[in-house]
């Protein structure tokens, strides 16, 4: 037997003795193909506590919904087929029966999840397609999740179908069949759009990490999960429209030093101060100058991308935010002949990068007259002997008040 058809062997017989065939259908750990790990461990080496569904995810593992896989990985954008959805949203919202089960034509009795495909059929979360098939290998698009979710729960707006679905910049892309249940599914705060809370990507492939988020989401609108504060959940609460500054809205900021020196592999923390009052659209400050953006710098492709975490206006509020800057990628190269006090003059240093200057260029001056941000001062001596003999290193140059551009991913509302 080949390693493929093992598999799927023993995914079946798994599966045929926890997956039961009662009305009340039984809470069982959801198994993807490929098989996930079955410790609930919540470390995943490819899912970074500051990613953005990291909370949905960690919390589910716990719960024994999902799991990842036996390499440590998460695949966080990895797909998620028809068949895997419905082994998740079995196991994640068991409840009664309200119809009976159905064999269909592409599902055979052997197949791995064709006890979570029935179960999710007779509770209500999924259905097949005409000539009584199911398409189990067919990776599931974000509108039909959250279809799924709604109908399920038995969800149904209870404001204008077209007035709720109009917060999504690409609300005609949604099917028609999927406008209502997208409806109540938003009311319901189950929708979760990252990095553009006002962009919907309906008939997008949902990925592994977006279905962690719908179905917590669900859960939450039960009551069963502790409400997460995560600034991509979509909310449709009345707020004051004198309070909101809508997506899309360019932050100007400034920062301490004229630029910020970085190795293309460094993260580090910082804190950006706005320099201009930001308006809403009738003119009212929301964001005060002088507000303060902390964040981080992350790598990202060939450059750097700062994330914005947290805002705090001159009063002292604190709100979540979410907004994040274009790729920088100018960069500045260092030699042995560079001049070091010219290059750093006005500059802040990360200390790989301080660490990289003075082992390319011999100054050992750089450790202690410079501003060093990130881990600071007591682990650059440690990483200068990296860049001992070489003869050439190229650092990345964010000048905030040029390069920095920040942008707001979703609305921001100040209460």
């Amino acid at each position: 037997m080949s390693k493929f058809n093992s598999y799927k062997a023993g995914t079946a017989l798994f599966l045929s003795l926890t997956l039961g065939s009662t009305s009340t259908l039984p809470l069982t750990t959801a198994l993807l193909n490929p098989a996930p790990v079955m410790a609930q461990t919540t470390q995943f080496n490819d899912l970074s506590p500051n990613h953005w569904a990291s909370e949905f995810v960690t919390a589910l593992v716990q719960r024994g919904v999902i799991a990842g896989f036996p390499d440590g990985t998460f695949r966080p954008e990895a797909p998620v087929t028809r068949a895997q959805f419905a082994a998740m949203v079995q196991s994640a919202l068991p409840q009664d029966a309200i119809r009976g089960g159905i064999n269909f034509n592409d599902v055979p009795s052997n197949y791995w999840a064709t006890g979570a495909i029935n179960n999710a059929y007779r509770m209500g979360f999924l259905s097949g397609y005409p000539g009584n098939v199911f398409r189990p290998e067919q990776n599931i698009p974000r509108e039909q999740v959250l279809v799924s979710l709604a109908n399920g729960l038995n969800y149904s707006p209870t404001n204008n179908v077209d007035t709720v679905v109009g917060f999504f910049n690409d609300s005609n892309a949604i099917s028609g069949f999927a406008r209502s249940p997208i409806a109540a599914a938003t009311e319901n705060r189950i929708v979760v759009n990252y990095p553009n809370t006002r962009q919907l990507n309906p008939t997008r492939n949902a990925t592994r990490a977006e279905v962690a988020a719908f179905i917590y989401q669900a859960l939450s609108s039960r009551g069963q999960v502790a409400t997460l504060s995560s600034p991509y959940i979509v909310s449709q609460l009345p707020v004051a429209t004198d309070n909101r500054v809508m997506a899309g809205t360019q932050i100007p900021v400034t920062y301490e030093a004229e630029k910020i020196l970085l190795t293309q592999d460094e993260t580090v923390p910082i804190s950006l101060t706005i320099r201009e009052n930001i308006v809403n659209s009738s003119n009212v400050v929301v964001i005060p100058r002088n507000s303060v953006v902390v964040g981080q710098l992350r790598p990202s492709g060939n450059g750097t991308q700062f994330f914005a975490q947290r805002l705090e206006l001159p009063d002292g509020r604190s709100y979540n935010i979410n907004a994040s800057s274009q790729v920088i990628t100018e960069t500045e190269s260092v030699s042995r002949g560079t001049n070091v006090g010219t290059l750093v003059r006005n500059a802040a240093l990360g200390t790989a990068a301080a660490a990289a200057i003075a082992g390319v260029t011999g100054d050992r001056t750089i450790t202690t007259g410079e501003l060093l941000i990130g881990t600071g001062a007591g682990l650059l001596a440690t990483l200068i002997p990296q860049f001992l003999g070489r003869n050439r290193v190229d650092l990345l140059v964010i000048r905030p008040e040029t390069n920095l551009n920040i942008t707001l991913n979703s609305d921001f509302v100040a209460n």
